[in-house]
């Protein structure tokens, strides 16, 4: 049986790899913090396949789901793959979802009295950054690449996890961005900063939208970025009917990715079969 002591340096070592893989920032952040749980939870004791398995069974018991689950132990194994560790864990088994919980899908009724709302108590900026990242469907991480110059061509260059993509900007968005820039005295540069002239970080978005939604009486469950970038996944595709060209413009290597972004909601899905004719 295969033995091995875990250790902070280890731990500093992968995170230090991560970003030479040009790993995005978020996702350093979520590997870190999934090791540095297992190594808490170990508590000086030797690492062995049994103890990481255990370690899954650890999880579930303690009420966390599926999905969050094989997301550490995705955390996990890319430690050991680094240490050259032979202790893969295997992933549970979950069936593929057909449908979205309709308590977490934004709709575009919901987006537009977000939007609404931000303009109404006057957080222009916020406004804007959210129809931003829904026209265009952006990762919040890449809200950093809407640049003037980008405003001023119709198209940004997004440098991120190993691939460079075009994102082409709508004709209205670049002159509202245009437009903002102006009021900002942005001459270059990132559009989208703080009052102290620095980018707006991730968790300053999150907290922006989270006090929103409760101003506009939107379900918080339903109001972060990603939503946005989800929302504008369905739009595209009603629109296009073309999933291979949604994941190009998404960023996704993997069209099983993109169709997560498609699942209707249950609702949705009940009336399409009802509609099949099949009840006599």
């Amino acid at each position: 049986m295969d033995v091995y002591s875990l250790t902070p340096a280890q731990i500093g070592a992968f995170q230090q790899y991560l970003r030479e893989e040009e790993r995005s920032p978020g996702t350093v952040r979520k590997y870190l913090r999934d090791v540095e749980a297992f190594f808490r939870w170990l508590d000086g004791r030797p690492v062995t396949r049994e103890a990481a398995a255990a370690w899954k069974e650890h999880l579930l018991a303690t009420g966390h789901a599926a999905v969050t689950v094989n997301s550490m132990l995705a955390a996990l194994n890319g430690l050991f793959r680094f240490l050259g560790w032979d202790l893969q864990v295997r992933l549970l088994k979950i069936q593929r979802r057909i449908f979205r919980e309709q308590s977490r899908e934004l709709t575009r009724e919901e987006y537009a009295l977000l939007v609404r709302t931000a303009r109404e108590r006057g957080r222009e900026r916020l406004a804007l950054l959210m129809e931003t990242i829904c026209a265009t469907g952006i990762r919040v991480g890449e809200v950093p690449y809407i640049t003037l110059e980008a405003a001023r061509q119709g198209r940004a260059e997004i440098a991120l996890k190993g691939k460079i993509r075009v994102i082409l900007l709508p004709g209205k968005l670049c002159r509202k961005l245009i437009k903002y820039a102006g009021k900002q005295k942005i001459t270059s540069g990132e559009i989208f900063l703080t009052r102290g002239g620095k980018g707006l970080s991730r968790k300053q978005i999150w907290a922006e939208m989270k006090r929103l939604c409760v101003w506009a009486g939107v379900q918080a469950e339903k109001v972060f970025p990603h939503n946005l970038r989800h929302l504008f996944a369905r739009t595209f595709y009603r629109v296009s009917r073309d999933v291979v060209r949604l994941a190009d413009v998404l960023g996704h290597s993997s069209i099983e990715t993109t169709r997560i972004y498609l699942l209707t909601t249950g609702a949705e899905q009940r009336r399409q079969m009802g509609k099949l004719g099949l009840i006599l």
